[in-house]
């Protein structure tokens, strides 16, 4: 019926027969904040995307106004009468239809929200971080007169920038005031371990206390983000998320050269990288235009994986276990998901289908590594007598370029080839083995009368068979046959000796022309020594080089095969497979990868496109991981940007706006200021140009930032976790922290920067490599003491101090550390070698200084905490000296096994180092305030 208009007295009055008037003032039920997390505790379990019990499901919009098995939709938008989800709700107890079926029935209040909301119109909506990012209004602060400058009040003098109207509108909101500032001996401390991982020096200290002007403190900030010690600070965060380790994982766990990788992280953070830059080349370097070497450098982010090299295993198990690996820590670092459920079924309470994980799965499916011992493919590096000969052919294609349309390999195609050796194919591919089989499950290996099957070979306008082959056997042929053991024989070898199987060359074989794709079959005779195993690495079929018709050709040909050859420094890297090489993509059911489903074609999940919105094409319009990089740093995605920037503030304050650093979705924790989340976001992808620097310089200005961490009983009863951030963040130092912190104190602190990773001091028999007989090499010189993000990396073996303070083994990735307080963290502070002779060499810096133990135990201090020492802190540590010295006094080889056998192992300077031993652990000195 329509309203009816009646005019009194020129007013017009509504009659509104179809709704209440007051209904326009009824609070709107948020489908979000209110009636998802009921859904989620009481219905996901039985009706989300693990089960569909009754062909129910309250996962998907759609799902939940289609017809169940019983005939009947679980909602009707507008009719909680006639939802059969509400009805089965309120049955009495025992009935049979009663839901939850096997759980505690809902409260009257969460029967009233779901009944308001179905009459509502049962309106869906998208979880708060999955909806494209807009920039929230600042909250206004202070009186009227404050914000237009003719006054000033509380509020307006304490903020000093926008962060701070985010936050006093919540502490208002809460009954709280923000704290004052810090003092600034405190604040130094704090800002440089939280932008350098290292304490100030006390040359900083002192020129910051003097520094009156009011740009000090911002001058301060830059000078820190302007240090190299900045980018090693943020690379250590980064290299949980990219699990780094110079190890690979698994039983044996032998070692890995990607070193380099970690360096790329270090100069990116520096050079302050834009973010959006960061990710893609991270996730896509080798697939830019004209990539360089920096770029596939950076891929070694997902080349971090796990690889077994234990004898037994099947390489595609773990090449396949890697691929998810990358999915998964994907979602983990860049966009805050738990995503790996779906690997078996639909997400249970985020809208993920079981299929999209496998659409998402093909952008990585592609690469070329395989679980192989060599980790092919990697970027290689050669030495001066290499590149000299890579100049020489390099002259030669140049020289002798075909200009008659002859088909001839390229400058382009060598240069790839020399750098990355790919593309090529692995010895595992072969198969219908004949007195052949995988030595030790790794290369394919061939006996006299063996035979094996080469699948799928495209042979157009190849003429050159490359093959890395090794053997001790003695006039061996080995044969390549066309289409079948006795076909046209496409390439002859005369194996030459190399010393063993396993000690492989490089060797270029002539091909006879052919066309279109074929199945080649490898046959050797080797009646000489029968028993002895010729083992093919890899091999690879390619144009011939120009200028085949010269009398130097041979000679050049030669120059190749030796620069293949030659044993040099690598990083993996990724890199896709094209042609015969790439691979189709199929959903596993229920994740196994042996029971393979419908095939799936690269798309990113259906929920995060906005339809007409530009990113909603990207990934389709380049369907690999530059595309799905660039679909996740567009303008338009939701989490990139915000999980970035949770990630920042909750490393500076310890908890991010999201506590749940790793899940933004609907399971994850609320965050306390989500205005103030998207704010930042924003600022960070348009005003800052996604510069890291500029978001940790405007945080860190904030007076957010700069509150004293002191805590008033009334704080600790409203915001007893600081959750609502009425008083400076007090967190725990890292476990790099901590050590870093105690070389630089002491002065014993390498600042030599990059390279192999390096091994200080550490405890006997912690490594047990049965298999390579590995040992823990102690450094040489300043490598032992430089900082711990260089420090070599075992997985199955982690350098233990790291391991006690929380540091993960990184054979995954690990997005938030939890932080613990142990007593066995101080038993390494009082007792690792590394502690003790940081204690010791500290020690004889502060007696060079000072000669009255109270006077070297306030120096001590200071220069650990840049504060006054307490009284009564220094009453309890003279005790502690007076008691040690005359231990000591008593028992002078005692002092001597303590100091290392220092010839000048004095009872006073043993005394001094249990004293300041026992100030590193003291609980400001480990922790932030």
């Amino acid at each position: 019926m329509k309203p009816k208009w009646i005019f009194t007295g020129g007013v017009a009055v509504v009659l509104l027969s179809s709704f209440s008037f007051l209904g326009m003032f009824e609070h709107r039920v948020d489908f979000n904040d209110e009636v998802k997390p009921i859904l989620n505790k009481h219905c996901m379990a039985c009706h989300g995307g693990v089960k569909k019990a009754g062909g129910v499901s309250f996962l998907f919009e759609q799902d939940m106004y289609q017809p169940a098995k019983s005939g009947k939709p679980p909602v009707v938008a507008g009719d909680a009468d006639d939802s059969e989800m509400m009805r089965r709700i309120l049955l009495p107890e025992g009935h049979e239809d009663k839901m939850p079926k096997d759980g505690p029935p809902l409260t009257e209040e969460d029967v009233e929200v779901l009944t308001k909301w179905i009459d509502q119109g049962a309106q869906w909506g998208n979880h708060w971080a999955y909806n494209r990012i807009e920039r929230p209004d600042v909250p206004k602060i202070g009186s009227f007169l404050a914000r237009i400058g003719l006054t000033d009040d509380e509020e307006t003098r304490w903020a000093k920038n926008e962060i701070d109207h985010f936050v006093l509108e919540k502490l208002r909101e809460q009954g709280l005031k923000p704290a004052p500032e810090a003092d600034r001996a405190t604040l130094i401390r704090r800002v440089s371990l939280d932008l350098t991982g290292l304490p100030p020096t006390d040359a900083q200290v002192q020129q910051f206390l003097r520094d009156t002007s009011p740009k000090a403190y911002e001058t301060l900030v830059d000078s820190l983000l302007a240090s190299s010690a900045y980018g090693e600070r943020w690379a250590g965060t980064w290299l949980d998320l990219a699990r780094y380790a110079d190890t690979k994982g698994y039983e044996r766990d032998p070692g890995r050269s990607i070193w380099r990788y970690r360096d790329w992280l270090i100069k990116a953070y520096n050079e302050d990288k834009p973010y959006d830059r960061f990710v893609t080349e991270q996730l896509a370097g080798d697939l830019l235009p004209n990539a360089t070497d920096d770029n596939l450098i950076a891929t070694g982010f997902h080349r971090n994986t796990m690889t077994n090299d234990e004898g037994g295993t099947q390489d595609e198990e773990f090449r396949v276990a890697a691929v998810i690996d990358r999915v998964n820590t994907t979602w983990d670092v860049f966009q805050g998901t738990t995503f790996s459920c779906v690997q078996c079924h639909s997400h249970p309470y985020d809208p993920f289908r079981h299929e999209e994980y496998y659409k998402y799965m093909a952008f990585f499916n592609n690469s070329r590594d395989e679980d192989v011992t060599s980790e092919t493919p990697t970027l290689r590096f050669y030495k001066s007598e290499d590149s000299l000969r890579i100049a020489k052919v390099e002259s030669w294609i140049q020289q002798n370029a075909p200009k008659n349309g002859t088909k001839a390999m390229n400058l382009a195609e060598f240069r790839q080839f020399v750098r990355i050796m790919e593309p090529k194919v692995n010895s595992h591919d072969f198969d219908q083995h004949v007195n052949a089989s995988l030595l030790d499950a790794k290369y394919f290996g061939i006996q006299d009368n063996g035979s094996a099957r080469w699948q799928n070979v495209t042979l157009t306008g190849k003429r050159r068979l490359l093959i890395a082959i090794g053997t001790n056997a003695e006039n061996a042929l080995l044969e390549l046959h066309q289409d079948s053991l006795r076909g046209k024989i496409v390439a002859s070898l005369a194996v030459p000796k190399t010393g063993g199987a396993g000690r492989d060359t490089v060797v270029i074989l002539p091909v006879l022309p052919d066309a279109g794709k074929r199945t080649l079959y490898w046959t050797l005779k080797s009646p000489k020594t029968p028993k002895e195993w010729v083992q093919i690495k890899w091999a690879t079929f390619q144009q011939a080089l120009p200028g085949s018709d010269q009398p130097a050709f041979a000679e050049i040909e030669k120059e190749y095969a030796q620069i293949l050859t030659g044993n040099v420094e690598n990083t993996p890297i990724m890199y896709d497979g094209h042609g015969d090489l790439a691979r189709q993509t199929h959903v596993f059911i229920r994740g196994n990868w042996t029971v393979k489903g419908a095939k799936v074609q690269p798309d990113v999940p259906g929920i995060f496109k906005v339809k007409g919105a530009e990113n909603d094409q990207l990934p389709q319009k380049s369907p690999n991981r530059l595309g799905l990089a660039q679909w996740m740093t567009s303008r338009n995605h939701p989490l990139t940007a915000r999980v970035a920037v949770n990630r920042l503030w909750e490393q500076l304050f310890g908890t991010g706006i999201v506590e749940t650093v790793e899940d933004f979705g609907s399971q994850g924790i609320a965050p306390t200021h989500q205005a103030l989340l998207d704010w930042l976001s924003v600022e960070l992808m348009e005003t800052q140009q996604w510069s890291i620097k500029k978001a940790l310089k405007q945080i860190v200005l904030s007076a957010t930032y700069r509150q004293s961490s002191a805590v008033t009983p009334e704080k600790l009863e409203k915001d007893p976790y600081n959750k609502w951030l009425s008083r400076g963040a007090r967190v725990r130092l890292t476990a790099e922290q901590v050590r870093d912190q105690m070389l630089a104190v002491s002065g014993l602190l390498s600042r030599k920067m990059y390279g192999k990773s390096v091994m200080p001091l550490q405890p006997d028999n912690i490594w047990l490599s049965p298999y390579d007989g590995a040992k823990w090499q102690l450094s040489a010189g300043e490598d032992r003491y430089r900082r711990a993000l260089y420090i070599y990396w075992k997985r199955t073996a982690p350098y233990p101090s790291m391991v006690t303070f929380d540091a993960p083994s990184r054979e995954f990735c690990q997005v938030r550390r939890l932080r613990t307080n142990t007593p066995l963290q101080a038993l390494v502070t009082l007792n690792d070698p590394v502690y003790l002779e940081v204690a010791h060499c500290f020690s004889e810096t502060i007696a060079a200084q000072y000669s009255q133990p109270q006077q070297q135990i306030r120096e001590a201090y200071r220069r650990l905490t840049y504060r006054t020492i307490s009284t009564k802190r220094l009453q309890v540590l003279t005790k502690l000296y007076q008691k040690s010295l005359s231990e000591y006094r008593k028992n002078p080889e005692g002092a001597k096994k303590l100091l290392a056998n220092e010839p000048n192992a004095r009872p006073e300077l043993a005394a001094l180092t249990v004293t300041t031993n026992a100030m590193l652990n003291l609980d400001e000195v480990v922790t932030k305030e």
